[in-house]
């Protein structure tokens, strides 16, 4: 009996070193003989996303997931590729995406793919769920040239749609604390009630439960402006209790920012869980002076043991909506009611005026720009008003012989949108300063876009197309404003660590093979503000969850990418 018992122990040993599941997590021992690996990244120097120097040496890859990192010489793969001269790194993770609109239009993915990207994070105020039959009647209504069908409510079940649609990247996302508050609240400007609040924290458990990471808030847009404090600590200690973060975008970037940088700070530490600051920046002139002392206030914040951390993309100009450009009031009980109001002459000469008139109360774009020439439209839904697409607010103004805080009035009501903005808000010396920060992560606080279809119909930002490759290119390369390990640290392990992702951000063994394969002598952004839709170059081979999804610069057409859960995530929810 001892011996059968033993021969049995024996046989189901060796077939779990077989399985290519216990052999991706690092527990199948060698085989000297056969395919080894389903794949093996050959000679490449190896960034392992800790922020170590490179080594050179070979990657393994079975199924889904890192296999082996070290001398492979004498095994075999069915495929091999060599990266001799190349950086081999975890996949990039893009910490603030709009994704899911040009995701669902097109699943490859293929600006930022061709960037390195392959963990899309969503969640900036709004996500895809949870929603009311209303608020998915609103969402439609509002699409503009990216249409798709809505036929979900549940937060976990809008992730899951994007997947089974066929996606190339991962996803992940933040719930929306704008999202919470509309579908408990609605546009209108007041606080929860008790009840109201309750089921709003009970909102953010259950997403947590589908996979949430967090609880997203962007604090200068109607409705998520009319939020106090005490309501955002509420929802973030709900997330917290299953592990999620709080992220935002907080409620002033320019006058008010150091007000609004303690605001955040307070909310973590009384919530008691990990707080980061979406697209960090200090924007307007007047306020540039202001970024070294917010970088004091979250670094003071950290050394005495809070959990505080930023990200940002690499260029001096944001973008937004013209909402950004009005007054919160105007706006509430949502866009109909925005616009309606924009049609009484009374209500537009308040509103023109207040846009003019320099204000701590509220974030006010237009002004912090500086000149209307700094302030770009890039999005209408209008057909009439394409022409326009990329033409600055000073132009637009003087062919209609307006002044431009009427011709921004007038070309919401006229586009029955937010339109969108491009604002050039940021000093270049400021860029460079944050980017040299340990704790910054990156995002492009964009979708993810291809130069044709739909996609001609607007114009984004051109950090759409570049925001990942000018980092390494311009910043790394040529500037040396960060080492290019800490920059790949600070693309992976480091945003993947705040998230609390499980296996993913960093180059070991029974690691989600999430790789890419790039020259750091070449690699360079080519988007700009008048031409934004021409890719990135330098990423030379894309892996999602090991499989190619970019070959030799080309999109193999792959869409392997996973709806990637938080840590509160209860597999087989309803």
């Amino acid at each position: 009996m001892v011996r059968w018992v033993a021969a049995v122990l024996t046989l189901v040993a060796l077939l779990s070193a077989c399985d290519g599941r216990e052999y991706s997590r690092g527990h199948r021992p060698h085989l000297a003989k056969g395919d080894d690996y389903d794949l093996i990244i050959r000679h490449g120097s190896v960034y392992d996303g800790s922020g170590a120097a490179a080594l050179q040496t070979d990657v393994g890859v079975r199924g889904e997931h890192i296999a082996a990192i070290g001398d492979l010489s004498k095994a075999h793969a069915v495929r091999e590729v060599e990266a001799k001269g190349l950086a081999v790194a975890p996949g990039f993770i893009n910490m603030l995406s709009w994704a899911p609109d040009s995701l669902f239009i097109d699943g490859r993915s293929m600006s930022d793919i061709k960037q390195g990207v392959t963990l899309e994070v969503f969640g900036e105020g709004e996500s895809l769920g949870p929603l009311t039959s209303q608020m998915r009647e609103t969402a439609l209504k509002n699409q503009g040239d990216l249409k798709y069908p809505i036929q979900w409510l549940g937060f976990g079940e809008g992730l899951d749609a994007l997947v089974r649609h066929g996606i190339s990247p991962n996803i992940a996302s933040f719930v929306g604390a704008t999202t919470l508050r509309i579908h408990e609240i609605g546009y209108v400007d007041r606080a929860p009630t008790a009840d109201e609040l309750a089921r709003m924290q009970e909102l953010t458990r259950q997403a947590m439960r589908e996979g949430a990471v967090g609880v997203g808030s962007a604090l200068i847009y109607a409705p998520a402006f009319y939020a106090k404090t005490d309501e955002l600590i509420a929802i973030a200690k709900a997330a917290g209790e299953s592990g999620g973060g709080y992220i935002s975008h907080i409620r002033s970037e320019g006058n008010r920012l150091l007000q609004s940088v303690d605001e955040l700070i307070r909310i973590a530490s009384e919530a008691h869980v990990h707080g980061e600051f979406y697209h960090f920046k200090a924007a307007g002139e007047q306020n540039w002076s202001k970024q070294a002392q917010a970088i004091a206030m979250i670094e003071h914040a950290r050394s005495h043991g809070l959990d505080i951390s930023a990200n940002m993309y690499t260029y001096t100009a944001g973008a937004t909506g013209l909402d950004a450009a009005m007054p919160p009031w105007v706006q509430e009980g949502g866009l109909d009611a925005w616009i309606e109001r924009l049609r009484d002459p009374k209500i537009r000469a308040r509103v023109i005026r207040e846009m003019q008139t320099p204000t701590d109360a509220w974030e006010n774009l237009f002004l912090a720009a500086g000149k209307p020439e700094n302030v770009l439209l890039v999005a209408f839904k209008n057909p009439a008003l394409k022409p326009l697409t990329g033409k600055t607010l000073a132009e637009i103004a003087k062919a209609r012989g307006k002044s431009p805080a009427e011709t921004a009035i007038d070309l919401v009501v006229e586009d029955h949108s937010r339109v969108g903005t491009v604002y050039f808000l940021m000093s270049e010396e400021n860029v460079r300063q944050a980017i040299a920060l340990p704790w910054m992560s990156f995002d492009s606080d964009e979708g993810s876009f291809a130069p044709e279809g739909a996609f001609l119909l607007s114009q984004p930002h051109p950090r759409a197309y570049g925001n990942f490759a000018r980092l390494l290119g311009k910043y790394v390369r040529e500037e040396h404003v960060t080492t290019l390990e800490d920059a790949i640290r600070r693309l992976t392990s480091l945003p993947a660590h705040n998230l609390k992702l499980h296996e993913r951000g960093e180059l070991k063994t029974g690691y989600f093979a999430d790789i890419v394969i790039f020259d750091p002598a070449t690699i360079a952004d080519h988007a700009t503000y008048a031409e934004p839709q021409q890719y990135a170059t330098g990423v030379r081979d894309v892996f999602v969850n090991g499989t190619q999804v970019l070959k030799d610069g080309e999109h193999t057409g792959a869409k392997p990418g996973q709806f990637v859960h938080g840590p509160g995530y209860v597999a087989n929810m309803k």
